[in-house]
This record gives structure tokens, sequence and C-alpha cells, in this order.
């Protein structure tokens, strides 16, 4: 029986239907975009813009360091002055032995207390600045006066 129908190139062949006739699926957002950051970078980023908007009033901020951690640390038989009724927000580590003195924020204890990005952001603002007004021995009001007015 003669078949009028060419047979197929043996070759793959790049695929641009899935089996039900769509397009191929891809990211839901590119990598640039805001969208594809995760909840750590994104409270990486308000830490951080909390800290430059600090700087600019304090430039010896630049000799501390800024860290995000997730949780705060319970060591074994020792409460830092918290209790489990309390969860810290932040807290500081003095310089010493030639190591630079350290602001902690810590990101689930602060999320889990605001709803949105803006809430969130004046919370990080607040730890930061107390923070910091307890590492230089001055209360958050001289650290930033608009401390409180959030």
């Amino acid at each position: 029986m003669d078949n009028p129908v060419p047979p197929r190139a043996a070759g793959p062949r790049p695929r641009r239907r899935d089996r039900h006739g769509r397009g191929m699926r891809g990211p839901v957002a590119p990598p640039q975009v805001p969208l594809a950051a995760s909840r750590a970078e994104v409270f990486a980023d308000l830490v951080q813009d909390s800290v430059e908007r600090l700087e600019r009033r304090w430039p010896q901020l630049a000799d501390i360091e800024f860290v995000v951690l997730e949780v705060p640390r319970l060591d074994a038989g020792t409460v830092d002055g918290w209790s489990d009724e309390t969860v810290p927000l932040g807290g500081t580590v003095p310089a010493r032995n030639g190591r630079p003195a350290h602001v902690v924020v810590y990101r689930r204890p602060v999320e889990i207390r605001t709803k949105g990005r803006d809430e969130r952001a004046a919370l990080v603002h607040e730890v930061v600045v107390e923070q910091v007004a307890e590492l230089l021995g001055l209360t958050p009001e001289t650290v930033d006066p608009r401390y409180g007015e959030d």
C-alpha cells in the first residue's frame, strides 16, 4: 500500500507545547523583580534601609556590624534575660578582642508581630534604633528623633 505521508525526522525537536496544547511554563517572575526575592532577603533589605537611614546621622555606625538571625538562641541552662513569655526582637554584642560590635535583629519574632510590609519596616526600624541606642549608651529618641512617632 502506498503511504502519501512522509516519515518524521528522527532527531528530537524542541518542545513548544505541552500535551494539553498550552505553552511551556517557566518561572512565575524573572529573578530581577522583587517577587523573586525570599522573605529573608526582603527582611535583610529592611534592616539595611534602616541602618542607612541612621548612618546619615551617626557616621560611627559604620564600625558596627548588623546581623539578621532567624530566631534568638536559647543556650542550655541559661536564659539571657528573657523568659518563655517574652521573646527578644533584637540584641547587641559589644566589641571585644578586636572584634566589632554587633546589632542582631531576629527575623521570625518580628515577622510574627507584623501584618504588612510597612508595619514590618516600622518595627524593624524601632528595633534597630533601640539596639543602637543601647550600644551607644543613648536614648532611642536621641538616636532617631522620630522614634515612637510611627
